[in-house]
Parts: structure tokens; C-alpha cells; sequence
């Protein structure tokens, strides 16, 4: 049995634990690993967060700035900023516009992009680099009083292929988050506020992934709220591989569902994933299993 919360997200709260909360994933890039460039143009944007609330999304993540395997992130400069502002904001607008009751979060490690988004209605932060690449994040999390969620990552995009092996991905990855707890909370964000993502795919190897899912339950030792992103990551179209052919991004969604199924019975509060509509319905039937 998961742990309950009332997670702080501004001015309201999200009852965490009665049942698993959805996320779903709006990607404004060019380069995105799951989508490619397709909902890039802001209307597009608007129309498919619109259509993942009525697929059964609780909570749309909208992020414009690609963090996939070898990209050059983290990019704090003025112009990387400034372009990743031009393509979130009018979506978060326009989608809070539409549905004034719509619980967003921006996906960005960068402060400015934060306090920005937050101004324009998004009420959760997902920052991927659990606050560290950027050195007024956390300050600025305390000051903003939405929530926010802290994700373990390994390194930067461009060192992933050549980290070297970990014996205990498991205890490597709570002892640091740990840390980034620490850390964000001497900045003063409110614990209430905070939730964890032990970050599959990223900074992991393939094989470290499938001991942080069989292990997920472990990660209820920190007593924070868990987030699992598992929708599509490399290591289910490894698994799925077939003549020695990774599975391809299509072909991985049952897989997908199986792994988010059983993150849901270790206690996952919110799946994070790219197929709302099929992921509502799996979590369902697991949150009665649970």
C-alpha cells in the first residue's frame, strides 16, 4: 500500500496515492525522441494537450527543449532561453484559456523558463536535472511555491554512452537523490511541495533500468511522492527487440504498458506517458490490483 499525500502545487493541492494521476507528455521541439518535431507549431501544441485532458490526463507536462541521448543541453544562455520561452508560453496559455482548471507543468531546467511559465499558469515544475544545472533552480522553487518534481539523472546527454556501469543502480540513485533532497530543501522548498522521479533512461545504462523498475518500491524509503516515466525509453524497445532490432518507438507501447502497470503496483503515484488514453486504462485496472 503507497503512501498518501497531499501535494502542494501553488495555491491547491493534489490528493496523491487514492489512485495513480496520468501526466501527459506535450513535446514543442523540433527534435523530441518520441514525436519528432510534430506538435512544434503552438496551435498543434494547444489541440493535443486538449486532447489528452479528454483522453484522462490529470496532468500535462509541456516542455520545449529536448533532452534526449546526446543532445548539448544543459544551455543556460540567453538565446536557448529565449527560444524555448517562445514555444511553451502561448501553449500554456492558450490551454489554461480553454481549460481554466488544467493542471500544467513545464518541463525545463532552466529558472527563468520556470518563473515564466509559472507566471503564465503552469503550476508544476519538472526539472530532469533534479535542480542542478541550473543554480537559481531551487531558489527559485521556493520563492514560486508551485510543485515540483526532482529527477535523478547521471551526468549530461552527450556523457550517457560512455558512463561507466554502476554495481547497485538502485542504492547509487537513492543516495543521490538524497542529496538533491538536501540540497533543494536547504534552498527552502517545502517538502510538501516536492516529488521524486528516479529518471529512467537517463544517465542510465539499458541494463540498469530493468533493477530500477523490479525495485521501484524501494524508492518509498525516501517518503516523497513518485513519479514514473517510463513511456517509450530505449530499454523496453531492447527488451521487445526482435532479429536483433530494437523494438521501434510505434511498436513499444504494450511494452510501455506493461512496464507502467507494474510501476503502478510499487507504488508509482503518477505515470508520466505518451499514450494517455491507453495508459488511463491500464492504470485503472492496476490501481484495483494494488
Amino acid at each position: 500500500m503507497r503512501s498518501v499525500f497531499d501535494w502542494k502545487i501553488g495555491a491547491r493541492s493534489l490528493k496523491l496515492g487514492k489512485r495513480t494521476l496520468v501526466m501527459g507528455v506535450v513535446n514543442v521541439t523540433p527534435n523530441s525522441f518520441s514525436d519528432g518535431g510534430k506538435y512544434l507549431a503552438p496551435d498543434r501544441a494547444v489541440e493535443y494537450s486538449l486532447q489528452l485532458i479528454a483522453e484522462g490526463a490529470d496532468i500535462i507536462d509541456i516542455g520545449g527543449e529536448s533532452t534526449r541521448p546526446g543532445s548539448a543541453v544543459p544551455d543556460l544562455g540567453e538565446a536557448a532561453t529565449r527560444q524555448e520561452l517562445e514555444r511553451v508560453l502561448p501553449v500554456i496559455a492558450k490551454v489554461k484559456n480553454k481549460q481554466p482548471n488544467a493542471v500544467i507543468s513545464i518541463d525545463t531546467y532552466k529558472s527563468e523558463v520556470a518563473r515564466q511559465a509559472a507566471a503564465a499558469g503552469a503550476e508544476i515544475v519538472n526539472d530532469v536535472s533534479g535542480f542542478s544545472w541550473d543554480p537559481e533552480m531551487a531558489k527559485s522553487l521556493a520563492a514560486l511555491k508551485c510543485g515540483a518534481i526532482l529527477m535523478h539523472t547521471r551526468g549530461r546527454p552527450s556523457q550517457w554512452s560512455g558512463l561507466e556501469p554502476v554495481s547497485d543502480i538502485v542504492m547509487l540513485v537513492k543516495r543521490e537523490l538524497r542529496k538533491l533532497l538536501d540540497s533543494a530543501l536547504l534552498a527552502g522548498v517545502k517538502r510538501e511541495r516536492l516529488a521524486l522521479d528516479p529518471g529512467f533512461g537517463f544517465g542510465k545504462r539499458l541494463e540498469e533500468n530493468y533493477p530500477l523498475l523490479k525495485c521501484f518500491q524501494d524508492f518509498h524509503e525516501l517518503r516523497y511522492p513518485l513519479v514514473a516515466g517510463v513511456s517509450r525509453k530505449s530499454f523496453i524497445g531492447r527488451a521487445l527487440a526482435r532479429n536483433g532490432e530494437d523494438a521501434s518507438l510505434p511498436d513499444r507501447l504494450y511494452g510501455t504498458l506493461a512496464a507502467e502497470t507494474l510501476a503502478v503496483m510499487k507504488g508509482a503515484h503518477i505515470i508520466r506517458t505518451h499514450a494517455v488514453a491507453a495508459c488511463t486504462d491500464a492504470v485503472r485496472v492496476a490501481d484495483i490490483m494494488s
